[in-house]
């Protein structure tokens, strides 16, 4: 089932939220408050002092007659512990788990539900790169450098419609059934003109497409943060040819705190040609960099995708693009803080690392080359 190509919509409100302190308060807030239904959407979800907290959030909205349909991918939830899934079932809670695990399956395995959305009443919508888990949110003992950096958003308006057309068509697509009565598009309630962006599979790209084309057409500025960097070729020429025409590209990536070191490795291979282009390359330090934004000129790009080879082959996403002034100032300074926060690397820098570095990225760079052949 193909997603439907979603158009701009004008008249939304949407907030920036930075790291878990701030949206998971908001989004437990906003389920407290639901009168009608909730849709969740995550691809991570782990037992711990987080889910605890959901989970006690989710039974209390379905004791007083809300509707709550929780949509998990199946490989992400596999810590979600058996006891906890049963409080949700006996909560009156709808878990449904995406492309269930199955030998026979053979490489439809790799197909997972990244997206990461909640819906509140079909008003209000949280949509960003976060899971259901205490690496967002908390430090501990084990991984002192948590929590991880995240952005999240908080939409309201009439764009909200069209995340609930994805949840719903997806809902519909692992049940068989059409889960809710589609209410009518929310009147207008702010200034930020917003399209809802998805890949679902090699055949539909809109998010890639749509980052391609802008950065061709750049006038000013080039920014992308993401979290694991393993770009297409399309995308990395696009970034070479904006930068050599004198554009602003910056991109900035996980540095030594990740949860997947060889692709930190392997994505090594590509800075030689970025950075000889004349593409800024910053490597976040103070804790695991999870989120996924861009700025190009003056449109903000943030969701679910990493554009990186993996995500755009296997992945269902979904990321809003933002047309406001004020929202875009306020991402602008999260990037710069971020920058600020980053070990920038520069050509001179890179072709003077020792001859060891240089063995272990081209040895995982070919490791990855292995695993992005997987059909």
């Amino acid at each position: 089932m193909r997603d439907p190509n979603f158009n701009w919509r004008e008249g939304n409100a949407v907030e920036l939220l930075v790291d878990g302190t701030r949206f998971y308060p908001a989004m437990l807030a906003a389920i407290e408050a639901a009168r009608d239904s909730l849709m969740l959407e995550f691809y991570l979800a782990a037992s711990g002092v987080l889910m605890t907290r959901f989970i006690e959030a989710l039974s209390a909205a379905a004791g007083r007659g809300v509707r709550v349909l929780l949509l998990f991918d199946h490989y992400g939830a596999r810590y979600l512990s058996r006891a906890n899934r049963q409080q949700l079932s006996d909560a009156g809670v709808e878990l449904v788990f995406y492309n269930p695990l199955a030998l026979h399956k053979w490489f439809s395995n790799f197909s997972r539900d990244h997206r990461k959305l909640l819906i509140v009443d079909q008003r209000i919508a949280f949509i960003g790169g976060a899971g259901l888990t205490d690496h967002y949110w908390l430090s501990s003992r084990r991984t002192p450098q948590t929590p991880w950096h995240e952005l999240m958003c908080r939409l309201e308006g009439p764009a909200v419609h069209d995340l609930v057309i994805l949840f719903m068509r997806l809902w519909k697509r692992c049940t068989g059934a059409w889960p809710l009565q589609l209410q009518p598009l929310a009147e207008a309630c702010g200034t930020a003109t917003v399209r809802v962006m998805t890949v679902a599979g090699p055949s539909q790209q809109r998010i890639l497409f749509s980052v391609l084309r802008q950065i061709s057409e750049s006038q000013r500025r080039v920014w992308i943060c993401t979290a694991y960097f393993l770009p297409s070729f399309a995308l990395r020429l696009a970034l070479r040819r904006a930068a050599r025409r004198g554009i602003d590209v910056r991109l900035l990536v996980a540095g030594p705190l990740t949860d997947h070191r060889w692709i930190h490795h392997a994505s090594k291979r590509y800075y030689r040609r970025l950075l000889n282009a004349g593409v800024r390359l910053y490597e976040y330090q103070p804790r695991m960099l999870h989120a996924k934004a861009g700025v190009i000129d003056e449109r903000v790009s943030i969701g679910s995708c990493n554009l990186d080879h993996w995500n755009l082959r296997w992945n269902l996403e979904a990321n809003i693009e933002v047309c406001e002034p004020a929202f875009t100032r306020r991402v602008e300074a999260v990037f710069a803080e971020d920058f600020s926060q980053s070990q920038e690397i520069t050509a001179d820098q890179w072709a003077r690392r020792p001859w060891h570095r240089k063995l272990k990225e081209w040895v995982w760079a070919l490791v990855s080359q292995w695993i992005l052949r997987i059909r």
